[in-house]
């Protein structure tokens, strides 16, 4: 890493943050595959252990290539800590591990992932901490819901797969009028789009998964903020609970990040022409994407992001159509997973919100002709015929 002082560009700190090179002079970030590390005698350890003396343990909670990757995202995040975790899901787990207690509350949108509802409602719930749902978008609801004992608001911004617009700087005021904290998931946008600590956020969850790796190849997560709640509390329950992410997929995101401002302008671009085609279709009924004009936080996004990012969500006349168009597709890889090089497509009442009940699936707006697609970096035009067969 460089001993200047000043405070380098995103692009730099997107390649260059967080490399410690080891004795071998390497120049790309080594992979320290080794589950322990040796220290020199029996009072070395004792201060390591202790806290007394800097150094790594343990792979579960201190190895060098996780907290290159971990300091290279605080970097791009404007955070000061970083805790990388196992999975997306496992960087909300260890939020609300870290911070909650029994008899806890949050007010969350009730437009969050699928798997998020049921953390918090059958998991969660079970220990005492209750879970408020309210519109992501209605501001006197988010103040209305919130209890003596609410301890932060929860969010997706875009949300998903609606791609609804939260305004973060106003909720941020909400949740610190009432000295409670503001989660934001940031993974549809990344820091390359949305710096929501910038705004007044908290904390930052991400799912590393998607975006911030880029093609696909390592599930990891992460929870960015500052010093103090990520630094003590939610480092703290991952050193004692272990939901760590791996040397080899820290390595991988690593190299996601080094190329994640070109890759989310590209997906940024290729999004908002599919969506500008999808919008002419007479078979859609409605297109859900910031980057459009109708949508109905475009001037926000305008303002608060610096791309509208790569997913876009359309409407079909039912569940029939929309397996239609799906199983139409030859280019569209039909998963669930997000964020890849590769555009995916999927049906989100039958796969990422399959788990949560039909009310709560019509409160979010998933209706069953609703289709989600992850655009890729595949050239427009094909991607724009593979749609067409199933139109």
């Amino acid at each position: 890493m460089s001993d200047d002082k000043e405070k380098n560009g995103f692009d730099t700190d997107a390649v260059r943050a967080g490399i410690r090179r080891s004795a071998e002079g390497e120049h790309a970030e080594a992979i320290f595959a080794t589950s322990s590390f040796v220290c020199e005698n029996a009072a070395e350890a004792a201060a390591r252990f202790s806290g007394e003396k800097p150094g790594n343990i343990y792979s579960r909670f201190t190895n060098p290539t996780v907290r290159a990757f971990e300091e290279r995202l605080a970097a791009l995040e404007a955070g000061e800590r970083c805790v990388a975790t196992s999975s997306g899901m496992s960087a909300i787990l260890a939020t609300c591990m870290g911070l909650l207690k029994s008899g806890d509350h949050i007010v969350s949108s009730r437009s969050i992932f699928g798997s998020t509802v049921l953390l918090f409602n059958n998991y969660l719930g079970k220990f005492g901490i209750q879970t408020s749902y309210v519109p992501l978008t209605d501001y006197v609801a988010w103040d209305k819901a919130i209890q003596p004992n609410t301890k932060l608001l929860f969010l997706e911004t875009p949300s998903n797969p609606l791609m609804e617009i939260a305004d973060v700087r106003r909720l941020a005021d909400i949740a610190h009028k009432h000295n409670t904290l503001l989660v934001v998931d940031n993974v549809f946008c990344t820091p390359a789009l949305l710096q929501p600590l910038k705004l007044g956020a908290d904390l930052v969850v991400h799912s590393a998964t998607k975006y911030l790796d880029g093609q696909g190849r390592a599930v990891g997560g992460a929870v960015v903020g500052n010093a103090e709640l990520v630094g003590n509390h939610v480092y703290g329950f991952l050193r004692t609970c272990g939901p760590s992410m791996s040397p080899f997929n820290a390595w991988i995101f690593l190299k996601g990040l080094e190329t994640l401002r070109l890759r989310m302008h590209a997906h940024s671009a290729n999004a908002l022409a599919i969506a500008q085609w999808l919008e002419q279709q007479p078979a859609i009924k409605r297109v859900y994407y910031p980057g459009l004009a109708s949508h109905p936080q475009h001037d926000l996004a305008k303002r608060q992001h610096a791309g509208f990012g790569g997913v876009v969500s359309f409407e079909v006349s039912d569940k029939d159509a929309a397996w239609k168009l799906i199983d139409a597709t030859r280019l569209f890889s039909i998963t669930a997973n997000l964020g890849d090089t590769k555009s995916t497509i999927t049906h989100p009442a039958t796969t990422t919100h399959t788990r949560i009940t039909p009310e709560q699936r019509a409160a979010a707006g998933i209706v069953d002709g609703l289709v989600r697609l992850s655009v890729g970096l595949e050239d427009v035009d094909d991607l724009k015929r593979d749609l067409a067969r199933g139109l």
